[in-house]
């Protein structure tokens, strides 16, 4: 939905969420180039914007193919938005069969995943008795991260096995997530995950295909690991999210730059507490989320960093505290002078974001800035 190309930051009802297009469309390039100049495919994961528009810009990159969701609600939104090729990576549960064959049927690409020999001989069975064939990749860990079963274990086997023999289902491949990456604070050590998150997919797939079972696909993915990444020799597709907007969690680990996040809240203040060096927002923690994740790294932004209007660095201001609708604004070093002659009532802010997939997550739309300008509204999908 396009708006009128001069409509100002000031005619926007607060707080609201901007997406700034030059920044958006600078990362989703920076991404996809690094990808294809490994010689592998990327696929975008679309649960950080949840939105057709982006999709689509990143999806038009050389290289580039089909998506990654987080939820059914996103398969079934972006499958109306055109895309056939869809990944649903977060380990199948029996009750969300339903609609998974439901989008089979309508013609989706979609593939699920698993981790235990349990829901392989579940979905196996359930495929042959409904005459469908699903499509399945093992998750693995690689990192100790969160969910997935290990590369060496015997329990691969038997999952490859269990879903290789029977006419319900196919094995498409392993799929690996290093979430640890998010903690790693410097390149050398993004690096050395990015290795090890490829390594171990790629010997899990081969281990596989040793014992008979066909493994197409090696697919790996974090946007550290992603960047960092300097051979992809054996993997086949990396996916990859926060990368379209970024955030301070990325920025804190050298990933980006703050100049490269593309979102933020737009935020107006509502008060002055000059007493406790406190200037207060509309944009609380129903705009910001909760999400802390700077506060376990070196330098902790609060619910988020402050700047103008304009995007432009203020001097050290941070939300520091908030509250459901109220944002608490201090600054960094206590005793530090607040610019309050900077700050009448009623300016504009931008808040960047720590985590930019829990912040989007509570708006229904962004509104795409360019040079100032509010160019554009585009519409964000929810829902699970």
């Amino acid at each position: 939905m396009t708006s009128d190309p001069d409509r100002t930051l000031d005619s926007l009802s607060t707080p609201c969420l901007l997406l700034d297009l030059p920044r958006m469309e600078r990362n989703i390039r920076r991404m996809a180039e690094h990808i294809r100049g490994l010689g592998s495919s990327l696929r975008p994961h679309v649960k950080t914007h949840k939105c057709g528009e982006i999709a689509a810009r990143a999806l038009a990159e050389p290289g580039t193919s089909g998506i990654t969701v987080s939820t059914l609600q996103e398969a079934e939104y972006f499958f109306e938005h055109g895309i056939r090729d869809i990944l649903y990576a977060v380990g199948i549960a029996p009750n969300k069969l339903p609609r998974v064959a439901a989008l089979m049927d309508r013609g989706c690409d979609l593939t699920i995943v698993l981790d235990d020999p349990v829901m392989a001989r579940h979905i196996a069975t359930t495929g042959e008795n409904e005459g469908r064939r699903y499509r399945v990749m093992i998750e693995l860990d690689t990192d100790g991260h969160r969910s997935g079963v290990d590369p060496a274990s015997q329990s691969l086997l038997e999952i490859g096995h269990i879903l290789h023999a029977s006419p319900g289902s196919e094995l498409v491949g392993v799929m690996a997530h290093a979430g640890e990456s998010y903690f790693c604070d410097s390149g050398a050590a993004q690096l050395a995950m990015s290795r090890q998150e490829r390594d171990r997919s790629v010997a899990a797939a081969e281990r596989l295909r040793a014992a008979g079972v066909a493994c197409p696909v090696v697919s790996v993915g974090s946007t550290p690991t992603a960047l960092a990444a300097d051979d992809l020799t054996g993997v086949t597709e990396v996916r990859a999210g926060v990368y379209v907007f970024f955030d301070l969690v990325m920025a804190g680990i050298g990933v980006c730059a703050h100049d490269d996040i593309a979102i933020s809240v737009l935020t107006s203040v509502i008060g002055h507490q000059r007493e406790t060096g406190r200037v207060i927002t509309d944009a609380g923690w129903m705009a910001m989320s909760r999400d802390r994740g700077t506060a376990r790294q070196e330098t902790d932004y609060g619910y988020g960093l402050v700047r103008r209007s304009d995007g432009s660095a203020l001097d050290a201001l941070i939300v520091a505290d908030a509250n459901q609708e109220h944002g608490i604004v201090k600054t960094m070093e206590e005793g530090q002078p607040v610019p309050y002659e900077e700050l009448p009532l009623g300016t504009l802010l931008r808040i960047l974001p720590n985590h930019a997939c829990a912040t989007a997550s509570e708006f229904d739309r962004y509104f795409v800035v360019d040079r100032g300008e509010v160019v554009a509204e585009w519409e964000r999908t929810r829902g699970w």
